[in-house]
């Protein structure tokens, strides 16, 4: 059978997908250390242990890569959020999107971190359609907990905060995991320390806001 010439450059799909993820492993890491433009491709390859010219064929710029490590990050923002749903009750839904939430941090802590950075950076590359996504999705989970709240399930908060309230907990162990692990006494947290995150959280939050069925 006769390859073509994208197969020939890029191997088969699964070797590509095997060299991006390299790639986008390496890259997010020099981001979230040295920021964008402290970054170089030539580290990118270096790290990924790619020629550099494989990191061009499949990312022909750095904001490229950039802007790939970003839309990862956000398909699990939105992943996370498929919990919450009116449908469940919602001292079900929460709990599921909190261990959610942590579990991305602690799997993905230089993600993020990434991500933290690139926020206070000003949020420079994060292109207008996915801020209005993020407001979106949000809106649309939002509408979910005022129904929640509607129905007497839920005490009466404001669903944005709720949730902002959510992401700077949850991802806390990621941004800040060094600080956190300090004040439990480790060397690094543990996958111990999340699941006990996740129980403190879950039973603070959800007695604090949820009516019991």
């Amino acid at each position: 059978m006769t390859k073509t010439k994208r197969e020939d450059a890029g191997g088969t799909p699964r070797i590509r997908a095997r060299n991006e993820e390299k790639i986008l492993r390496a890259a997010v890491g020099l981001f979230a250390d040295k920021s964008f433009h402290g970054t170089h491709m030539k580290e990118i390859a270096r790290v990924s242990g790619l020629p550099k010219t494989n990191v061009y064929y499949y990312f022909p710029t750095k904001e490229s890569i950039y802007a790939a490590v970003i839309e990862r990050l956000i398909e699990e923002w939105d992943r996370a959020f498929e919990h919450i749903v009116s449908e469940r009750e919602p001292r079900e839904a929460i709990a599921a999107y909190i261990r959610a939430k942590l579990e991305y941090s602690r799997r993905h802590a230089t993600e993020s971190r990434f991500f933290a950075n690139e926020i206070l950076r000003g949020a420079q590359f994060l292109e207008r359609r996915q801020r209005q996504h993020i407001r979106e999705v949000t809106d649309q989970r939002a509408h979910v907990v005022e129904e929640w709240i509607r129905r007497g399930q839920m005490a009466k908060v404001d669903p944005r905060h709720f949730f902002i309230m959510l992401w700077s907990a949850t991802q806390f162990y990621a941004d800040f995991g060094m600080l956190a692990a300090d004040v439990l006494g480790r060397r690094r947290l543990t996958r111990k320390d999340f699941d006990a995150a996740a129980e403190t959280m879950t039973r603070v939050i959800l007695d604090g806001c949820c009516v019991r069925p």
